[in-house]
């Protein structure tokens, strides 16, 4: 591609204008990447895509329509702008729609600071092999692995600018790093499967392949011979790896477009406590090195450092313009989107107040009940909170984990459940979602 990304952006709105739109904004993101996967000891699998992608918004009054396409000749982006102007003609009126004003727009910001992109050169496709091999090989090191289902790494490096016809036009890059691998214990019915990895902003932030292996492989292994665990009501400690699904709820729940549905039961509760009073949620889009971060918004709004949940209190909605004027409020600078799609509200990067304690000393506290460590499918009822989910892991008598369970379904309801949460102190910092362990006492198991 000979053009930049901001020339080519503004190419595309020029385009739109002309075209008879009112108003238009552009997003174009380049981007390539590597995969690589290996089984047994050889490459299975090798990938590389690159791509450039334009996306289009335009406006007329208050219709809009979005276009999208991979190729960015002139005669394309013509006929990009000629179609979205033609579809927001005969598009529906939606009140709430429109660009920002230009005095809402960011003007200052340090992408630098962020670190999203590595300096360093883009790995090698032998390196992320070896990467790989040595994870699989770390793996089927550990006694009681039968296989290890994959090993896989890969490298990502993307850049995207946003233009706008209220003035806005900005971009920045970002790129990625990441290492998996899947392991499997026993055989036949009795075969268990587990995982770990690690995903980075900079290469030299990863963990060594060989303990994501060895982790992988010692996981898979200590799930075998699992069991049903006794129906009844027991504390559920939910394991760092999947405890931000909780808050994963919860910020759903407040989510803006829930709630100008009406579908959120957390529609009565701004203002309201949420969590216990002594924890909070924080949103830090400036965090270096979070995959989370960003310097604004896809509409060109400063994005900043806010408590969606302080002091246990729900403080208020996550929002994009939309969703804010239909809730006659102002945008809390939360719209994301994708070359083909208008902008949605989603949150950035996520901490949830740490605890004074182990995840070891939680065990302890609960004496006897269910330690979760994976957990499969969902029931939530988004009006009610009602919650039920499949979950394996491994049951814990006086404090101590004596035997792995599996097919076993834990309940209860969100408003309850979140209240009395009590957070461990293992949360991973570098995560965009920075959540400990949870002990949540009273729910519901139901195994054999």
């Amino acid at each position: 591609m000979t053009q930049s990304l901001e020339d080519l952006s503004h190419a595309l709105l020029d385009a739109a204008m002309k075209a008879g739109a009112e108003a238009a904004d552009t997003l174009v993101v380049e981007g390539s990447s590597i995969s690589i996967e290996v089984h047994n000891g050889a490459l299975e699998h090798a990938e590389r895509a690159e791509g450039t992608d334009l996306g289009l918004r335009v406006l007329i009054g208050k219709r809009q329509a979005i276009v999208s396409a991979s190729d960015h000749r002139p005669e394309t982006l013509q006929a990009m702008a000629e179609r979205a102007v033609a579809m927001a003609k005969e598009a529906p009126e939606d009140p709430f729609v429109g660009l920002a004003d230009p005095n809402q727009l960011a003007t200052d910001w340090d992408v630098a600071a962020l670190e999203l992109e590595d300096p360093k050169s883009e790995p090698l496709p032998d390196n992320l092999k070896a990467d790989a091999l040595a994870a699989e090989a770390a793996a089927q090191a550990v006694q009681g692995v039968s296989q290890v289902q994959s090993a896989a790494a890969g490298y990502g490096a993307h850049g995207v600018h946003l233009a706008a016809s209220n003035g806005f036009s900005a971009g920045y890059r970002r790129t990625s790093r990441s290492l998996s691998c899947v392991a499997i214990s026993g055989e036949g019915t009795g075969m268990e499967r587990d995982y770990d990895g690690d995903s980075r902003v900079f290469q030299s932030d990863m963990r060594e392949a060989e303990e994501i292996g060895r982790t992988a492989g010692e996981r898979a292994v200590a799930s075998l011979n699992a069991r049903k665990p006794q129906t009844g009501a027991y504390p559920v400690l939910f394991d760092e790896r999947i405890s931000s699904s909780l808050i994963g709820h919860l910020l759903s729940a407040s989510n803006g477009i829930a709630i100008a549905r009406g579908s959120s039961w957390l529609l009565d509760a701004l203002g309201e406590q949420v969590l216990p009073e002594h924890l909070s949620i924080i949103e830090d889009p400036h965090r270096a090195r979070a995959s989370g971060s960003r310097p604004f918004d896809a509409e060109g709004l400063p994005t900043h450092r806010r408590a969606i949940v302080e002091d246990g209190m729900l403080t208020g909605w996550t929002t994009d313009l939309s969703s804010a004027r239909k809730l006659g409020m102002e945008s809390s600078g939360n719209a994301a989107r994708g070359a083909g799609s208008p902008p949605s509200p989603s949150n950035w990067n996520i901490e949830l107040t740490q605890g004074n304690k182990s995840r070891a000393e939680l065990l302890r506290d609960m004496g006897t009940g269910l330690l979760v460590t994976s957990m499969i499918g969902s029931t939530i009822n988004p009006n009610t909170g009602d919650y039920s989910r499949g979950a394996s892991g491994f049951w814990v008598e006086n404090g101590e984990v004596t035997y792995p369970v599996n097919e076993c379904t834990i309940a209860g309801n969100l408003r309850d459940m979140l209240k009395r949460i009590i957070p461990a102190n293992d949360a991973r910092t570098y995560l965009s979602r920075v959540v400990p362990s949870l002990l949540v006492e009273g729910m519901t198991l139901a195994g054999s």
